[in-house]
């Protein structure tokens, strides 16, 4: 028995040495005084087991902090004997960071005042709380910083009670997060919060003690992609990230978007200068060391469209052309990397002019040329598109994984995929096979970049793009022998177009990977989607392995091989304050505001959207929007618009609409094939008939085709919007009718469905308000909005609802917005005051 008591105390011992050592292990986060009271997260640390220490006792743990300039209390120390308190309260209003240490109720012990930039820019601070109870004192310690009470009265046997964030009637609790609690003295008590679900927090040996009210996990934060934001663009635009400036940056030629991961924060600058390069594909990089944002197109159909390459200045967001060279082709879906070292941007494979690509071509910064590279040596890299490249500083070499295309590089030959990798040593240029595995599963491609934090492993997304509906998952592969794990769980992309792209940035500061997905929906107008993961990124498995209560040696020692995994696996680190959609935006000098469009609901199958983007998906629910040209549209709209109002349109009344100027017999012909057409690419979708009989078109829908705006008049006819009050807001909230579609010949159409639109609106959005539905209030603000950006109604109904939802900081916004577009409208200064509004 002794010796087994001995063998367990040994492993535990080293158990708790793996787990300490790991550097990112776990964690709590608390939802503070954003959330609703009873929302608020509180954890007590032992829960009802009485815990006693003698002559001393010390609490320890990681602390990370928000961005937030919050003020709240972090923990209270309770002694069950006497019920003294004592708590840490922090206070980040101010330009320090300011901790006081106070006997709860009495006076304040210690004021520790420190640097704000330096305390925030770390992801964990290292807290210690020491009672020396025979000595009389308590030390505060943060990080390197130690603050000592004056001569202060304890007992010298202690039973506390740790209770941090909520607790009692103390409610206010900034955002911060915890990991790796240890209590100890005599003995010690760890608790490295490994947990992902639950209330019930265990310590280091599997054993239950504490209990948590409204648990946010951190491991869930490397397991779960979590969106952050999302942006839209009618314009073609490009996305990139800043990892020195935690910015995301999404620009087209009139305007740029920075969203800071950190903060949340949201900012919009339209360019005093528009953007000199006209985007095709709107390829870009990023020169972190210079600030500057290159946006560049490597070939134009027309060489005299301008310049190919042209620079922002990220301080004064003022544009600079760099060069008008372009290369021969267009390379779609190419690699690249920026070498600082002399000053060059490099790019590797692409797809274009039907031929995949093997080259490697040059920019050079300081000369503003395009060149190509030819003097490799080694191993030969077939051609190909949907490479991953990336550059490992220690070792001056480039890695180029993957990606499809074939040997001879003409398309007409067929692709094959590629799961292969190359080391291309920039020191002598000579490349190395790597090497090559197998694939039994479906085939993927991975994204233009990789992440390289070490030379043992590269990480990146992969996904099927022959999907029209697809899925991106992490792939963290070895270098020596390109064995490999899937990380995290999916991101979803819709690959139909190809400039649809996704990319994938690390941020060491923050500890985070970055996915940006950029979803085009007509090769002009795209959708960015920002997500981010904890980083080192976990396993399915990995998510719910922590330790479980020990019955006997052999599950001590399974669980020391488990947790050694883990120890060195995981990482639980997001400290953000992060929402999922835009809540602020700030002008600038030189800039404008604008409101950003929500996401889309969820799409159906055998439907057409005429709110917000004409789209039309087909009985697989595939987007095939692509197929209706613009001819093809308007006859669409037309034939649709009367098969509403009226019993079809006629043959002549369409001709003349369409092709007005054209002899008859021409038109006859343009209208059969151009209906031949309208009827193939319908027959992709199921319940949509187009007939023709008494000398009209009409269109038919049975019940499995949908349409959102004949769905919109049923609902509006049968005169029971209460009774579809969510469907109705959802349908209309998608965005103005017929979006960008400015042919005049859909004037008709769109006055005539705002009219039947707006009256309805303005009663909905009275009565969502009277029944405290805000949040459709809101939604229905934004669609009457759409017919006039400058209705008054919506404006003051818009405002009252937010404030109603707390989101005053959002409200003001509206206004201010609201208040310039009225002045660039009219000329005039808007004649109502925030207050006035709200009154």
């Amino acid at each position: 028995m002794a010796i087994l008591t001995k063998i367990n105390f040994l492993i535990s011992l080293v158990f708790g040495f793996i787990l300490l050592q790991s550097p990112q292990t776990g964690g709590l986060k608390f939802k503070g005084s954003e959330h609703p009271i009873n929302q608020r997260t509180s954890y007590d640390v032992f829960g009802n087991k009485q815990i006693t220490f003698l002559d001393h006792f010390e609490l320890e743990f990681n602390l990370s902090l928000s961005t937030a300039t919050e003020i709240g209390y972090i923990l209270r120390i309770k002694n069950r004997e006497n019920g003294r308190i004592f708590n840490l309260f922090y206070d980040g209003q101010g330009d320090h960071l300011i901790f006081k240490f106070n006997e709860e109720g009495k006076s304040n012990l210690i004021i520790a005042n420190l640097d704000r930039d330096q305390l925030l820019n770390r992801q964990w601070s290292d807290v210690k709380i020491s009672f020396d109870l025979t000595g009389q004192s308590i030390t505060l310690s943060i990080d390197d910083k130690i603050f000592s009470t004056q001569k202060v009265t304890l007992v010298d046997t202690y039973q506390p009670m740790i209770l941090f964030g909520k607790s009692d009637h103390i409610i206010d609790v900034p955002s911060f997060a915890i990991k790796d609690v240890s209590v100890s003295g005599k003995d010690s008590y760890d608790f490295p919060l490994l947990e992902n679900e639950g209330n019930i927090v265990h310590d280091i040996n599997g054993t239950p003690y504490g209990q948590v009210v409204n648990p946010d996990w951190l491991k869930n934060y490397a397991y779960h992609w979590k969106h952050q934001a999302t942006f839209k663009s009618e314009a073609i635009a490009g996305a990139n990230y800043h990892p020195k400036r935690n910015e995301t940056y999404y620009y087209n030629r009139d305007s740029i978007w920075i969203y800071n991961v950190r903060s949340g924060q949201t900012y919009l600058r339209v360019f005093e200068q528009k953007n000199p390069v006209e985007l095709i594909l709107g390829t870009n990089f990023i020169d972190t060391i210079q600030n500057r944002l290159y946006t560049y197109e490597v070939y134009y159909e027309n060489p005299n469209d301008g310049p190919t390459v042209a620079s922002l200045d990220l301080d004064s967001y003022q544009w600079t052309e760099e060069s008008y060279e372009q290369l021969p082709t267009q390379l779609h879906h190419h690699g690249s990397y920026l070498d600082h070292t002399d000053s060059t941007y490099n790019i590797f494979g692409g797809f274009g002019n039907m031929k995949y690509n093997k080259g490697f071509y040059s920019l050079d910064l300081n000369e503003k040329s395009w060149s190509k590279k030819e003097e490799f040596t080694g191993d030969v890299i077939s051609p190909r598109y949907f490479s991953s490249v990336g550059y490992h500083a220690e070792n001056n070499s480039l890695y180029i994984l993957g990606g499809m295309g074939n040997e001879s590089g003409e398309q007409s030959v067929g692709r094959q995929y590629y799961y292969d990798l190359y080391q291309v040593n920039l020191s002598d240029n000579e490349v190395t096979k790597l090497w090559e595995i197998p694939w039994n599963n479906d085939n993927v491609v991975p994204v233009r970049g990789m992440v390289l934090v070490n030379d043992s492993s590269l990480y990146t997304l992969c996904y099927p793009e022959h999907f029209s509906e697809s899925s991106l998952r992490l792939y963290r592969f070895s270098l020596k022998d390109g064995s490999y794990e899937i990380l995290g769980d999916s991101i979803p992309i819709r690959s139909d177009k190809i400039t649809t792209n996704a990319n994938i940035y690390f941020d060491k500061g923050l500890n985070n990977l970055y996915a940006l997905v950029q979803e085009f929906d007509d090769d002009i107008s795209s959708e960015l989607k920002i997500y981010s993961l904890a980083f080192p990124a976990i396993t399915k498995a990995e998510l719910s392995n922590f330790p479980e209560e020990q019955k006997d040696n052999t599950s001590f020692i399974a669980l020391l091989i488990g947790s050694g995994a883990i120890g060195l696996g995981f990482f639980l680190y997001h400290k953000l304050k992060t929402k999922s959609q835009v809540t602020e935006i700030n002008p600038s000098e030189n800039g404008d505001l604008f409101r950003i469009p929500k996401m889309e609901p969820k799409t159906k199958p055998n439907s057409i959207q005429l709110f917000g983007n004409f789209t039309v998906r087909d009985r697989k629910n595939r987007d095939i929007t692509y197929m209706f040209s613009t001819q093809l549209k308007q006859v669409f709209c037309l034939i649709l618009q009367y098969s509403i109002s009226e019993d079809g349109i006629s043959s002549q009344h369409l001709s003349h609409l369409l092709w007005p100027d054209r002899p008859a017999d021409k038109v006859k012909n343009s209208r059969g094939v151009t209906i031949n057409n309208l009827r193939k690419t319908l027959s992709e979708l199921e319940g949509l008939e187009l007939i023709h009989e008494k000398g009209h078109y009409k269109l038919i829908l049975h019940e499995t085709a949908y349409c959102d705006y004949v769905r919109f008049l049923e609902i509006i006819s049968s005169h029971e919007v209460a009774a579809h009050r969510d469907e109705f807001t959802q349908i209309v909230s998608k965005g103005k009718f017929l979006y960008l579609s400015d042919d005049p010949l859909f004037d008709s159409f769109k006055e005539e469905a705002e009219t039947k639109l707006e009256p309805i609106l303005i009663l909905e959005i009275e009565k969502t308000y009277s029944i405290e539905s805000y949040h459709n209030t809101i939604s229905l603000t934004e669609s009457l909005f759409h017919i006039d950006p400058l209705n008054e109604i919506a404006l003051v109904f818009q405002i009252k609802a937010m404030q109603k939802l707390k989101m005053n900081e959002e409200a003001a916004i509206v206004f201010r917005t609201f208040a310039i577009e009225y002045k660039r409208v009219t000329g005039k200064e808007f004649h109502r005051t925030f207050s006035g509004l709200t009154s």
